[in-house]
């Protein structure tokens, strides 16, 4: 069975929702799926490598930094070998700031430094997801999901 681990940051609970929409799409897909949030649980940076994929999501505003509560695990990344790891990154915003999700695509270029193999969409949302960005949850996971299938492929 195929582990994945959803780390997640959300300040205003938009992010958490689509976290819990790609949870609801995996588990439906028979997926082992273990979720975490920066702020609440204890996260060992080691423990990424226990998991076949591992989603990342932030709430992204005012200058488009790390939200606080990740900044320890994003300067922790380079403590672990990330080297052709599946992680995919996801998370929302606010386009009324100067940078939409910059939070996303910071901690995407950091982990593709690292040598992560990258879920190529970086799911970004505006505000509280609707229906729509839900079926674009599913859609980010289900991209993941046919990435793991072709590394167990090969």
């Amino acid at each position: 069975m195929n582990k994945v681990l959803i780390l997640y940051a959300s300040s205003t609970g938009n992010t958490e929702m689509m976290t819990e929409a790609m949870v609801s799409y995996l588990e439906s897909q028979r997926y082992y799926v273990v979720m975490k949030s920066f702020e609440f649980d204890s996260i060992n940076i080691e423990e990424l490598l226990n998991y076949d994929l591992v989603l990342i999501g932030t709430h992204s505003a005012d200058d488009g930094e790390i939200p606080f509560e990740a900044e320890h695990f994003y300067d922790e990344l380079n403590d672990i070998n990330l080297k052709d790891r599946l992680i995919g990154v996801f998370g929302s915003g606010e386009s009324f700031y100067d940078v939409f999700c910059e939070s996303i695509e910071i901690m995407g270029d950091r982990l593709e430094y690292l040598g992560a193999r990258l879920v190529p969409t970086r799911l970004k949302v505006e505000l509280e997801p609707d229906e729509k960005d839900r079926l674009r949850c599913e859609a980010f996971v289900k991209e993941a999901c046919e990435m793991i299938e072709e590394t167990v492929g090969t």
